[in-house]
């Protein structure tokens, strides 16, 4: 399937500004764009201005759009980025990487974390823990970002990237388990 493409007679529309259009591309991406900022952010509200700040973004810049990727790259990469805009404002804070700690190790699994996992309690454990790791491991996981990537769009090193992954990982196993 030719992802680029995707959407073609739809965007085309909403550079000529036809209002149907645009609610139809927003109709189309509005509720994962907003599952991702809910993720990114963890209160509705928030989640909710940034969305439409950035679907106001998407249909004022969308005369840039190029097609090198698909319609849903594009938008979600302007999410994020108001996402972090927005966390950066509210004092996001990452613990860098100690000296120390350069050999990080996730404990073992045991018995006890047989746990039934739902949605519901994953999601509320994710809500738990700090910004800084939370926004690196739903980048991470969940919106497939590597490392490097990760470190550019944040504007840290790659080794706090992996840090803050490898202790959102084991502060979620503690959330989960309680």
């Amino acid at each position: 399937m030719d992802y680029a493409n995707t959407h073609r007679d739809i965007i085309e529309q909403c550079k000529q500004g036809h209002r149907t259009a645009q609610f139809e591309l927003y109709k189309l991406y509005s509720k994962a764009m907003y599952n991702l900022c809910l993720r990114m952010v963890k209160n509705e509200l928030d989640a909710e201005d940034i969305l439409q700040n950035s679907f106001i973004d998407v249909f004022t810049k969308l005369d840039t759009f190029q097609y090198q990727s698909s319609i849903g790259a594009w938008i979600k990469r302007i999410v994020i980025n108001n996402c972090i805009n927005f966390l950066k404002r509210n004092r996001l804070r990452f613990e860098e990487l100690d000296d120390r700690l350069t050999n990080l190790e996730v404990p073992e699994q045991d018995d006890q974390d047989q746990l039934k996992l739902t949605v519901e309690r994953i999601n509320r454990a994710l809500f738990e823990l700090p910004d800084g790791y939370r926004v690196v491991f739903s980048l991470y996981m969940l919106e497939g970002y590597d490392h490097k990537e990760i470190a550019d769009i944040l504007n840290i090193t790659e080794a706090t990237s992996k840090s803050q992954f490898s202790r959102a990982k084991i502060k979620l196993r503690e959330l989960i388990k309680n």
